[in-house]
């Protein structure tokens, strides 16, 4: 079916180790984004949530996309309006919204730059405005604040519900059950889980740090679907989960049975109008160059 519909399955780290296993592609947001536009298959089939495959048609009009399960949201994504942003931007004359890609088209096309956890730190040290208007993730605006104490930042409300569920004394308790281990966190959580951890990076820097490093055992301080590369490409590693983590209840919407169907009927097809397309294209296109 994928020759058929020219079709490459793109997955994020979240989704259930069953689609990671069949997907041609794996990643974090900024991988996916990027690959999105390069490669050349005509039909991409985004397993992830909406803000991923919205981005996907926002960069490639082209291509059809796909989703398997159009419900499949990020609560994240929404945490924001328009209005938010015209407030702040009327208030600050020398100031740089900067998007999260994990947000809906809408507050895309009223930033200046888009950014993942990936590549925030790079993309904010290259602007040249003193202020700062992070949107929508409070953390992670909050952790690469601390990276730049010379620009002065504001932040949106938003928040992964996911890597806040972690809490400091389910890690606290992790820890003392096992105290070999270095903790990874993801820079969506809170500042009090990061300043417990040993390391702090995107989660495909969680995997390569993992990957590479001569320790043997890991407390990972991010959605659960990550453990599966973990354990995937680390067997000789032990992982740690921390148990109060919640998973993403929506990334784990997409299944082999949502999959299959999307590529039978061409179902789900991801549409953005093209005024609030090219509007959002600007901060998305502007991350890839300064990605560079």
């Amino acid at each position: 079916m994928k020759k058929e519909r020219q079709a490459v399955i793109l997955a994020h780290y979240y989704v259930d180790g069953a689609v990671q296993e069949i997907a041609d592609y794996v990643g974090d947001s900024f991988y996916l984004s990027r690959l999105a536009v390069d490669l050349p298959q005509q039909t991409i089939l985004f397993c992830g949530v909406s803000f991923m495959g919205e981005s996907a048609k926002i960069l490639s009009p082209e291509k059809t996309v796909l989703l398997p399960d159009k419900t499949a949201d990020c609560p994240m994504a929404r945490m924001g309006t328009v209005e938010e942003i015209q407030n702040v931007q009327s208030t600050y004359p020398d100031l740089a919204t900067v998007c999260y890609i994990n947000s809906t088209a809408a507050l895309k096309a009223h930033a200046d730059v888009c950014v993942t956890s990936s590549n925030a730190l790079k993309i904010i040290r290259q602007l040249p405005q003193q202020f700062i208007y992070f949107i929508p993730d409070q953390h992670l605006g909050r952790y690469i604040a601390g990276l730049i104490p010379e620009k002065t930042f504001i932040y949106g409300d938003g928040f992964c519900y996911v890597h806040t569920s972690i809490t400091r004394e389910a890690l606290e308790g992790t820890k003392r059950q096992n105290p070999q281990a270095i903790t990874l966190a993801h820079p969506e959580c809170p500042k009090n889980i990061l300043d417990l951890a040993d390391y702090i990076g995107s989660t495909s820097s969680l995997i390569k740090y993992a990957s590479q490093s001569d320790e043997k055992e890991f407390i990972i301080c991010s959605e659960p679907g990550v453990l599966h590369p973990l354990k995937k490409n680390n067997p000789d590693k032990l992982f740690y989960q921390v148990p109060s983590a919640l998973p993403c209840q929506d990334m784990k919407k997409i299944n082999l049975e949502k999959i299959i169907f999307s590529l039978e009927t061409m179902a789900n097809q991801v549409e953005v109008e093209e005024s609030a397309r090219m509007k959002a294209l600007k901060p998305l296109s502007k991350m890839l160059e300064l990605s560079l």
